[in-house]
């Protein structure tokens, strides 16, 4: 939904499709942890996802699997780590 603002004719997006985008963003980069940069993807992924569900996205089931996602990439690097026992991994 876009709105036009009144005195300049411009047109802004609303707060719940930037949350959208989030909630989209959240799940492709968990999935992209999976596999690579997990250290950083992971946590990105986290806070994205709790971005967009505190904004209210309409995508809720994509920003919980964002989150879950997340999360599993810092439980992949946890346990990659103790079988290692090195602070990186790598396929």
């Amino acid at each position: 939904m876009q709105l036009t603002a009144p005195a300049t004719g411009r047109t802004t997006t609303t707060p719940r499709r930037d949350a959208d985008g989030m909630a989209v963003a959240s799940f492709i980069l968990g999935l992209l942890g999976l596999l690579v940069l997990n250290i950083f993807l992971g946590p990105i992924a986290i806070v994205l996802a709790a971005a967009a569900l505190w904004r209210g996205t309409a995508r809720r089931g994509r920003a919980l699997l964002g989150l879950t996602l997340g999360v599993a990439d810092l439980v992949v690097l946890v346990i990659a780590m103790q079988l290692s026992n090195t602070v990186s991994w790598s396929l």
